[in-house]
């Protein structure tokens, strides 16, 4: 029986231009995996890789993160979404940097995205095949954070950002069938969650959901069990990690382009260090 692999993408907004820079570097290379399963920015840059277009995620980010069309605080008075709904996820790769649907559909590689039901608080997983408005209406929600997004209903349920509840699916990859996994971290090997000071906002502000305050008062101890099933499959063999060397140091909605730029640059250089590995984690080399 032949072993597939997946490809696990955490978010973490900005910090995943590292990300990118390693998965761009990957396709540039024709590294192929049998499947993705992205989270947040994971899911929303991560898309590209199935649609062959490196350098996508950095173009449109770096040119538009200054457009108050795609992110800024009128927006989110007016609208709840400090990210444009229509402008961001629908506008733009439809008509500004257009994203290449017929590839993404036709590539064999599976891709997943993980979204939060804030009603029960749960994860809902979803797995996109084609691309139509509801399917990037799936991508927005994966990438939606609480406080700044307005939820998002898709069959039946109320969604937000999927980090919230499974921060890194590696235990669901697995679940799906692919027994070695790369997985992409934005933050260093050693990095500890702590618990969240916003928690009394979440409360406050996020009233008529109280399962996200739950949520979010206990998200530092899932993440860090998390952690820990992924250190204990890197040992097992099960699992190549790729990570930081150091902090990244970029916010999650970092404007400056050079900033985007760097810490894209930083996933590429990461990249390039653990290109043989990659290949070898797959059987290439």
């Amino acid at each position: 029986m032949v072993n597939k692999v997946g490809l696990v993408l955490e978010g973490g907004g900005m910090r995943g231009m590292f990300t990118m820079g390693i998965v761009d570097l990957m396709c540039e290379q024709g590294i192929k995996v049998d499947g993705i399963v992205g989270v947040s920015a994971g899911a929303c840059f991560g898309c590209n890789y199935k649609s062959h277009q490196p350098g996508r995620a950095l173009r449109y980010n770096a040119a538009l993160m200054s457009d108050p069309r795609y992110m800024s605080l009128r927006n989110w008075w007016r609208t709840g979404n400090l990210f444009d709904a229509t402008f961001c996820y629908h506008t733009v790769p439809t008509e500004i940097d257009v994203f290449d649907i017929e590839t993404f559909e036709k590539d064999p590689t599976a891709f997943h995205l993980v979204c939060t039901d804030i009603q029960t608080g749960k994860p809902v997983y979803r797995q996109l095949t084609h691309i139509d408005y509801e399917a990037l209406e799936w991508i927005r929600a994966t990438s939606s954070m609480p406080l700044v997004s307005k939820p998002i209903l898709l069959d039946g349920k109320l969604l937000l950002d999927g980090g919230m509840v499974d921060s890194i699916p590696l235990q669901h990859t697995q679940q799906l069938g692919y027994d070695r996994n790369i997985v992409i971290l934005t933050q260093p090997r050693g990095f500890r969650k702590k618990p969240s000071r916003l928690v009394p906002l979440f409360r406050l502000f996020m009233r008529k959901y109280p399962k996200v305050a739950e949520i979010m008062a206990r998200r530092h101890n899932m993440y860090n069990a998390q952690l820990d099933y992924l250190y204990k499959e890197e040992q097992a063999g099960n699992v190549l990690l790729i990570f930081p060397d150091e902090p990244l140091h970029i916010r999650r909605t970092e404007k400056k382009p050079a900033e985007l730029r760097r810490v894209y640059l930083t996933g590429r250089t990461q990249g390039e260090a653990y290109l043989e590995k990659i290949k070898t984690f797959l059987g290439t080399k």
